[in-house]
């Protein structure tokens, strides 16, 4: 187990707190919440101790993003996407892959990783590219194209991305890579506005033959599943992580949910607080079962990864069925302290409130839950025969 030290301070998460109303408010990226959590190393907690992190399991990671997501969602979530790089890297260095030690070193120097994987109209996600990658001879690629739901977008320093080459003699081939901040062909737009997770600032990027160096194309592979490791770790450690976040928002509106029971009271019980109430004492207690089972579900898959287990063709299945599974309870948990807090639960000044925004933004992440249902049906049944 790390050291007490080597925990997210309870101090700093207040902080955050603090300052997240404000940001969803606004729709402004938490630069002093990077900036503290920078400064405590926690962009490197993945990264081994030797090579200048905090050397955390993803088990245990999976705990300070929870704690991270109670205090500020948006925050944690945009964290998330740097957090779930330096996760891959390390997957694949334990396995043997040093592909990606250049994610940890980097990490540990200050570097800010993003994902640009998103694009609209893909629902084929890891598996397809609308964006053109071109080989070039001295085998950098240049990539052309449009990425959504860039999380960071304000401060990232390196992109994770993918296109499809359909130039090279063994096209088709999605070819991945890493693009540095400061290189030619990149424009990020501001248009970040939703209902719910406002501070991630996920502004669309765009890249017009945007180069990817040599040294920094990772993977060719061909279209479609792949049991490639890096496909493993993008896709096992993005839903596990993203699990922890949502779960921290429904670890949160529990406690909100007693609060507001405590300090409301009812006419109907003689001025009594509303925690008398049967009917409340009820719906805190059905948040409160919801909520406890989130951990023990992601602990037990991080725990996996961090140990190599070999669930084989199931491993999709068991992350994309862990992330649909929290990120729905983790709503049903909020919906019911929605109702025990009442009117004012509702107020758009609520921090209730904004975590009920919050937490639906996981139906939109993915896996989406058809695409899970999908991919649990295949491991189950085996692919459909027609």
């Amino acid at each position: 187990m790390p050291s007490p030290a080597l925990e997210l301070d309870a101090d700093l998460l207040s902080r955050i707190a603090d300052r997240a109303a404000a940001h969803d408010r606004d729709g402004t990226f938490p630069h002093e919440d990077l900036a503290e959590l920078r400064s405590a190393g926690y962009l490197a907690a993945l990264v081994p101790e030797d090579r200048g992190g905090w050397g955390l399991t993803l088990e245990q990671l999976t705990r300070q993003q929870s704690r991270l997501a109670a205090a500020a969602p948006a925050t944690a979530l945009a964290v998330n996407m740097h957090l779930v790089w330096t996760a891959v890297a390390k997957t694949l260095h334990d396995r043997g892959d040093a592909g990606l030690d250049f994610v940890l070193d980097e990490a540990a120097a200050g570097e800010v990783f993003a994902f640009g994987v998103s694009e609209a109209g893909n629902d084929l996600v890891l598996f397809a590219s609308t964006v053109e990658a071109r080989p070039l001879p001295d085998g950098s690629v240049a990539y052309t194209g449009t990425k959504t739901f860039t999380s960071l977008s304000p401060v990232w320093t390196r992109l994770g991305t993918f296109g499809l080459d359909s130039f090279s003699d063994d096209a088709p081939r999605i070819v991945w890579g890493f693009l540095d901040r400061d290189t030619a062909g990149i424009d990020v737009a501001e248009d970040w506005d939703p209902l719910g997770q406002r501070a991630t600032r996920s502004d669309t990027t765009r890249l017009t033959g945007a180069i990817a160096r040599s040294e920094r194309v990772v993977r060719r592979l061909p279209p479609g599943p792949n049991p490639d490791l890096l496909i493993f770790g993008v896709f096992v450690n993005f839903e596990i992580l993203l699990a922890s976040v949502y779960a921290g928002i429904a670890h949160r509106a529990v406690e909100l949910a007693a609060e507001a029971a405590k300090r409301r009271t009812s006419l109907r019980l003689g001025g009594a607080p509303r925690s008398d109430d049967p009917d409340v004492r009820r719906r805190v207690a059905t948040a409160a079962l919801l909520d406890d089972a989130l951990d023990p579900q992601i602990r037990s898959l991080a725990r996996d990864v961090d140990a190599a287990v070999d669930h084989g063709r199931l491993w999709f299945a068991k992350a994309s069925g862990l992330k649909v599974r929290v990120t729905e309870q983790a709503k049903a948990v909020v919906d019911q302290a929605l109702l025990v807090a009442g009117g004012s639960g509702y107020a758009a000044s609520s921090e209730l409130s904004r975590l009920y925004r919050d937490v639906l933004g996981g139906a939109f992440n993915p896996s989406t839950a058809d695409s899970a249902l999908g991919t649990i049906a295949t491991a189950v049944l085996g692919p459909p025969s027609t």
